[in-house]
């Protein structure tokens, strides 16, 4: 489950915008025993993943409070991917603000970018002849909202969409593997 900022749904539950903040998160479906309604007035608007290589895909990032050791091994890899010096503190407001100018233009519309496949690591979603793959090891996986539903082999030599932002890619380079929805074991 994920958020952006804020309530993205009007009182009828609407959606009238595409996030309220820079600040999109990743959360566990269950924290603390906390209890939610979907598009409360007034609150955030869930957003639901298959998984956190879906999220990311899309821009977001782990939450630094329900999800502590998975946002601590992303920043971690945020880091090594700047180079920086690891006694400086990394701020979130960084994280977020690099991020945000890497998933959307100035009209709210999804930035993508192409790049060789071959160059990819496991993780990014691509984009080819319309549909989205999940990369991992030799394997493209056919994403669907229910679940990865075909596995193909992934060609040597092609130029893809990528759909995840680039400092994303970059944090996978790093060491960072995004969790995958279970169906992609049945493949």
């Amino acid at each position: 489950m994920g958020n952006r900022g804020g309530a993205l749904h009007n009182d009828s539950r609407e959606i009238v915008r595409q996030f309220k903040s820079r600040r999109w998160i990743t959360c566990l479906l269950e924290s603390k025993g906390r209890q939610r309604s979907v598009m409360s007035p007034g609150s955030y608007t869930e957003l639901f993943f298959l998984d956190e290589a879906v999220a990311f895909a899309v821009g977001h990032r782990p939450c630094a409070e329900c999800r502590r050791e998975r946002f601590t091994a992303f920043k971690s890899a945020w880091q090594r991917r700047v180079e920086a010096d690891t006694e400086a503190p990394l701020r979130v407001l960084e994280i977020d603000t690099e991020l945000h100018r890497n998933r959307v233009d100035s009209r709210g519309r999804k930035l993508t970018w192409e790049a060789a496949l071959s160059s990819l690591p496991n993780g990014c979603f691509v984009r080819i002849d319309g549909s989205a793959y999940l990369v991992w090891d030799d394997a493209l996986l056919l994403w669907t909202p229910e679940r990865y539903k075909k596995r193909e082999s992934r060609p040597s030599s092609l130029t893809v969409t990528v759909l995840t932002p680039r400092p994303l890619v970059q944090c996978f380079r790093q060491g960072y593997e995004p969790e995958r929805h279970v169906s992609w074991r049945a493949l």
